[in-house]
């Protein structure tokens, strides 16, 4: 309704009222009919032409890729290497594929640890119920009893599991890029026994429960007004996960997550393995690697058990490591035994083993060489004869 106006009421304003009317009118009856426009499409058929379903091959014989003799991984028939794009355009069906294809290599390295260097695994917690998530570590045939040397090898965060370095390396690059394969064989061949942590492996995922609560009896169309309006968030609710689903119609599974006992992160897990396993180990000297965050894990355990590791740890080889001597609050004494017992090699363009600036007072940076993510391959591997 149009408002009555008097007569010394400006002609300019009068119309402008009325304009903004017939705009809002006008508003309304293109929201009415797209609101028909939509009750009439199929959104099924929509749906149906979006994205492929997330099906994957279970093994690599079935994705048709295998690791040749060079340890590089490539296509069976065209002999290519691992194509991330194989649909354009589908970005998340291409993530989705990918992250199928690095639980599949994961499982491969696994078995390349038991196979090729006659590990096994150990159980986390080491009391574990039949009935609660569990974890594991890999352990060489004398990593508790070699009385002389002792190898611990603790990977950085993320997707990456025991005998990773990094899944991006295994399937772009080869299995000595990525894998811990090599610094394992090479420090059985210098006589040490190696524990190989698992510092990601923190808990068991589970499918939430998709039940949704019955209507309740007592609902009636005399319900209070609090109530409605309750009703029509929920309704609200509902229209916006339908709209969703069409935008996103593969939307992602609810999962919850059960944390293993005691393992439930990085720290957890270094700190555990060290009271169950290191501490325990025979070997008099100890020798630790540690990629990314997995260098503060290590920092973290010097925090919790500092004349432990400082009795039985002998060297420390840190790798882009993710430690802070200040956020991580550690003591004068620590930061000391760094300075003398660990190296950090880091990215940067200068050659292998150059020294580098300090950035805090903790542990000498050495250059890692161009490109930065090789673990300090040369020296490492090189180290391991002088340990």
């Amino acid at each position: 309704m149009l408002f009555h106006f008097c007569a010394a009421t400006p002609p300019l304003f009068v119309l402008w009222i009325i304009m903004a009317q017939v705009a809002g009118q006008e508003d309304r009856e293109k929201t009415t009919a797209l609101k028909d426009l939509l009750s009439r499409i199929d959104l099924d058929e929509l749906m149906k032409k979006d994205e492929p379903p997330f099906t994957f091959p279970k093994t690599l014989e079935e994705f048709e890729y295998a690791f040749n003799e060079y340890g590089q991984l490539r296509h069976i028939k065209t002999g290519e290497p691992f194509v991330f794009n194989a649909r354009e355009d589908l970005h998340r069906w291409n993530q989705k594929r990918y992250e199928a294809l690095g639980e599949i290599i994961t499982q491969y390295v696994y078995e390349l640890l038991e196979k090729k260097c006659n590990m096994t695994k150990e159980t986390l917690p080491v009391d574990a119920t039949e009935d609660e998530p569990t974890g594991f570590i890999y352990l060489s045939p004398d990593a508790l009893s070699n009385p002389s040397k002792l190898l611990v090898l603790i990977q950085g965060s993320g997707v990456v599991r025991a005998g990773q370095w990094a899944r991006r390396l295994i399937i772009n690059q080869d299995l000595n890029s990525g894998t811990q394969i090599p610094f394992i064989e090479r420090a059985m061949q210098e006589g040490y026994g190696v524990m190989v942590l698992n510092p990601n492996e923190n808990y068991l995922e589970v499918e939430k429960s998709t039940k949704s609560p019955l209507p309740s009896p007592t609902e009636t169309s005399d319900e209070p007004a609090e109530k409605r309006e309750r009703k029509d968030d929920k309704e609200g609710k509902k229209k916006k996960e339908f709209y969703e689903k069409y935008r996103n119609p593969q939307r992602e599974t609810e999962t919850e997550r059960i944390p293993i006992r005691e393992n439930g992160s990085s720290e957890e897990h270094v700190l555990y393995v060290w009271d169950h396993f290191v501490s325990r180990a025979a070997a008099k000297n100890v020798f630790i690697m540690a990629h990314s965050y997995g260098g503060l894990s290590f920092v973290e355990l010097m925090n919790q058990r500092e004349s432990e590791v400082k009795n039985k740890v002998c060297a420390v080889a840190l790798t882009d490591s993710a430690h802070n001597i200040w956020l991580q609050e550690t003591t004068k004494s620590t930061q000391d035994w760094m300075q003398e017992h660990c190296r950090n090699w880091v990215s940067s363009p200068e050659p292998l083993d150059t020294t580098l600036e300090p950035m805090m007072p903790d542990c000498p940076r050495v250059s890692a060489a161009s490109p930065g993510l090789l673990f300090a391959d040369i020296s490492l591997r090189h180290n391991l004869k002088k340990w």
